[in-house]
């Protein structure tokens, strides 16, 4: 963490959506840390960890945001591309991956090398890979969006790749 984030206090909220528990950890700047769709709050909480374990809850300062990933999760067309985000904490080149990534139009997907090149190094598709495997602000960072060069879905990490296949399709039927 960095040291501003020592005396930065975090605060957290979990709520339920169409597709399962969703947690946020934010801070001053925007949201830190989220998780994808799961089964229980418990569960939601366990993947925003370890920043949640110094957060307060304050459900009342996500009300904007949560009722628009409700409403992304009801299947509705929303534009989650201008939730502030939080990543002070990536390095430069991440934090222009997850930029890249966030300009994919819903229900679109976009390569790897896509990613890296408008990150900056064209040639870096493995470290566009690796910046999308360390996204830690899930649905905010689409990274179900980005796909190996073949078009095949590729990695998804814990979330799974019927999780990816799920949320693109729902983007594709808007």
């Amino acid at each position: 963490m960095t040291k501003s984030r020592v005396v930065e206090q975090l605060t957290y909220d979990v709520f339920d959506t169409d597709m399962g528990w969703v947690a946020l950890v934010g801070s001053d700047q925007g949201i830190v840390r989220a998780s994808y769709p799961v089964s229980s709050p418990e569960s939601a909480l366990d993947h925003v960890q370890p920043e949640v374990d110094t957060a307060v809850h304050t459900p009342e300062d996500y009300i904007h945001v949560r009722n628009l990933i409700i409403a992304y999760m009801d299947g509705d067309h929303v534009d989650l591309s201008g939730i502030a985000i939080d990543t002070r904490d990536a390095t430069p080149f991440v934090r222009k991956a997850w930029d890249a990534c966030r300009l994919i139009p819903s229900g679109e997907t976009r390569s790897y090398g896509w990613i890296a090149e408008q990150a900056g190094n064209m040639r870096a598709a493995r470290g566009a890979g690796q910046a999308m495997a360390r996204n830690k602000i899930a649905l905010l960072v689409p990274c179900h969006r980005v796909v190996n060069a073949s078009g095949a879905l590729g990695g998804f990490g814990s979330a799974g790749l019927p999780l990816k296949s799920r949320l693109l399709a729902m983007e594709s039927n808007h």
